[in-house]
């Protein structure tokens, strides 16, 4: 109750001080490069891969915006940030600094987020959160790499049908437990020679994989343990053939009360290693406030026919607020305020936004 009584306040807060519009006045503009913004930035991804249990985690990748606004309580900051999707699925406890970002040859997916953080002392929390994410298209993807697969529906049927071969044949030379289908993450397609590359995350079961005949009796564990795999179904003359790897993350205990902050520790995965297929050719402080981000609900797990898992299902934002200089915040509005700039005698002005690519653009 006291969480929302204190997000109602600056709500209000943000809705009744008004200000002119213009630089200088109600928000200041810092360079998007600047330690303090990335140190933002850095914080809404993290806010991302935590909310994250389908898909992947993403990276930051550009600060295309950032507007500081002075209250009551404190600083808040609004950024407008692209990321990119990384190799690492949304249930891998594996730190971000160590997983990779998917390059442009693997058909990489670009997320756009709006967000809007409380600065109190040197902490930051979420108030606002919203992101949607897109593939590249196409187009680009042939014209850098003509040959290279591109990412094939996830309810295709060809698709499918290689995730249950690959989860069959796991199951079959396990000695542990069952493991159901929990996603379908990202798969592709080769035409010639014909073979299909799956991405999936599993979870296991209360049944023992080598006992099991009816897999409907079997349950998931109370303490989740989930795993992510990747194979590769090849057509071949006569039949068919597939290899996979599988990555078992460490159980999952049940926590009656999550700690304060959200986190928890988790130990290192444990890797399953049956014939890894052959890939397809071609901490930041806790908040001190105790305001919980304003979120509605977003749809209900994604759609199977969609190319891969958009970020628009994991949160979504909240209504429009009027912020300190009357502005009505509209989140998926690209702001067009004129930038400061400095600029030498007879050089280019100098522009602080968007700041630098940290690994490529979509």
């Amino acid at each position: 109750m006291k969480s929302l009584v204190l997000l109602f306040c600056l709500a209000q807060l943000w809705g009744c001080r008004s200000a002119p519009h213009g630089h200088g006045l109600g928000f200041r503009q810092p360079d998007c490069d600047d330690p303090e913004t990335e140190r933002a930035a850095l914080t809404a991804v993290n806010y991302i891969n935590k909310h994250l249990l389908q898909g992947y985690k993403h990276a930051l990748n550009q600060i295309d915006q950032v507007k500081v606004w002075s209250q009551s309580l404190g600083e808040v900051y609004e950024l407008e940030i692209d990321t990119l999707e990384t190799t690492c699925h949304a249930l891998d406890p594996t730190p971000l600094a160590n997983c990779s970002v998917r390059g442009l040859t693997q058909h990489a997916v670009e997320g756009d987020c709006d967000f809007r953080l409380l600065k109190q002392g040197d902490q930051f929390s979420v108030l606002f959160a919203k992101c949607d994410s897109t593939p590249d298209s196409k187009e680009d993807v042939l014209k850098i790499c003509p040959n290279c697969p591109l990412l094939a529906q996830r309810n295709d049927s060809r698709v499918v049908h290689a995730v249950k071969t690959a989860l069959d044949a796991f199951n079959k030379q396990s000695n542990g437990s069952y493991y159901q289908l929990m996603e379908i993450s990202r798969a592709q397609i080769v035409p010639l020679p014909e073979s299909t590359y799956v991405e999936f995350a599993v979870a296991a079961t209360d049944c023992v994989a080598k006992d099991v005949t009816d897999p409907s009796t079997c349950n998931l564990l109370a303490e989740k343990q989930y795993g992510f795999c990747k194979a590769t179904l090849n057509k071949k003359l006569g039949g068919e053939e597939v290899s996979e790897t599988c990555t078992i993350f460490q159980a999952q205990p049940v926590v009656p009360q999550p700690p304060s902050d959200g986190t928890s520790a988790v130990s290192p995965p444990t890797v399953v290693d049956q014939a890894a297929p052959a890939p397809p050719s071609a901490g930041l402080p806790a908040a001190s406030l105790s305001v919980g981000p304003v979120m509605i609900p977003g749809p209900q797990g994604p759609l199977l026919h969609q190319e891969h898992y958009d970020l628009r299902h994991a949160f979504s934002g909240m209504a429009s607020v009027e912020s300190a200089s009357g502005e009505v915040f509209h989140p998926r509005r690209k702001h067009k305020v004129k930038q400061p700039g400095a600029a030498g005698p007879g050089g280019p002005l100098v522009q602080p936004c968007p700041g630098r690519i940290r690994y490529f653009k979509i």
